[in-house]
């Protein structure tokens, strides 16, 4: 069965974004080439630092809480193949959900799709255009004219947060 590369992973309340205040079941994943200067979990950059989970250990895990949304993150999640991760986590019966760069292809049944576009390595049109949520970092007064760029790129239902 396959395994990832597992920073951290916990039951909380989600804190930022339109789930915010919602109970979900973070699984963050090791492994990050994209750098960004104001990240939070600079340690999740170097994969090799965290010990591999096997998926069926990652469900048992989330299968001892009250969790109905699993959020995958990172680091840079779409860098993996999460389809074996997303079929276990569907056939348990839970709503996916992931907070990518758009680096990377999307792969895997999500429910949920989260993009945060950094300026360290572009995101590609095809993800951003998979997005429910695009979610911009401003770390200066260029960010808000470089997030409406994105605009012609997401579908009109897709919500806009900076």
């Amino acid at each position: 069965m396959m395994s990832y590369p597992i920073m951290e992973h916990f039951y909380t309340v989600q804190g930022e974004g339109v789930h915010s205040g919602t109970a979900a079941y973070f699984v963050r994943l090791g492994g990050c080439d994209i750098g960004c200067i104001w990240c939070d979990v600079k340690d999740s950059w170097d994969a090799s630092k965290h010990p591999h989970m096997l998926v069926s250990e990652i469900v048992e895990n989330i299968a001892k809480t009250s969790a109905t949304n699993v959020v995958i993150t990172g680091g840079e999640p779409a860098m993996y193949d999460l389809n074996p991760l997303c079929d276990e986590l569907h056939k348990a019966g839970y709503i996916v959900h992931i907070e990518t760069s758009g680096a990377y292809p999307i792969n895997g049944q999500i429910d949920w799709v989260c993009v945060s576009p950094k300026k360290f390595k572009a995101a590609l049109p095809s993800e951003i255009a998979k997005a429910h949520e695009l979610k911009v970092v401003v770390y200066n007064k260029h960010d808000i004219e470089w997030a409406q760029t994105f605009e012609s790129q997401i579908s009109e239902d897709c919500i806009k947060l900076l």
